[in-house]
């Protein structure tokens, strides 16, 4: 009689096994995806972003599907990484392609992620979104990097109403303290790079007018 226990046990946890192992792989795929979406989104090949963010949205989808009978596995903390790397590039791809109509901010429920998960993700979105400030100011254009920064400041205030402990937000709080420390110093950079703009302008309106 032991042994049928522990055979029907051992297939219990074969399954369960093989259930880890597939996930774990798809987690890592979703990860590659949503960084490689990140890639081209900077690079404006919106296209090639929003199929790669579609096939991880899929892949996240059948994660779910597989974990279903085992909660364990699905809270173990890796899907939660591929989560939040899929928030963040969702995000950060509906800010930056502004040719699309639906650049609507989504929630967790539409993304179909855990809470924590998607803050933690949409506290990832302010580094990138400094990225492409840093390239409006490169390119002579730091005017254009304001709304983004408002939209830095949003994001901030959004998280700073989640102040609990780590165990509930897994390290959300660190994120946060980030966040505010890259908008302090893409403020300065914005707002040095306006000051030389009009400095220049203006020596060159002076210039025009004594020759």
């Amino acid at each position: 009689m032991i042994n049928n226990i522990s055979s029907r046990i051992k297939d219990n946890f074969e399954e369960k096994d093989k259930a880890r192992e597939s996930t774990l792989a798809l987690s890592r795929d979703v990860v590659r995806n949503c960084r490689t979406a990140m890639y081209s989104i900077h690079n404006k090949d919106f296209k090639k972003a929003s199929s790669l963010i579609e096939k991880a949205a899929e892949m996240l989808g059948k994660i779910d599907s597989l974990l279903q009978t085992y909660p364990d596995i699905y809270f173990a903390g890796f899907l939660e990484h591929a989560q939040q790397e899929f928030v963040e590039c969702t995000i950060v791809y509906g800010i930056l392609n502004k040719d699309e109509e639906n650049v609507a901010m989504p929630g967790p429920e539409e993304l179909k992620v855990s809470d924590v998960a998607y803050l933690n993700g949409l506290g990832d979105v302010s580094g990138e979104l400094r990225r492409h400030i840093l390239d409006f100011i490169r390119k002579g254009q730091p005017e254009e990097g304001e709304g983004h920064l408002q939209l830095m400041e949003e994001i901030h205030n959004c998280l700073m109403m989640f102040d609990y402990p780590d165990a509930m937000t897994h390290g959300l709080r660190h994120k946060t303290d980030t966040t505010r420390s890259i908008i302090e110093k893409t403020r300065g950079d914005l707002t040095n790079a306006i000051r030389q703009q009009k400095l220049e302008k203006a020596m060159k309106e002076f210039e025009n007018r004594i020759n």
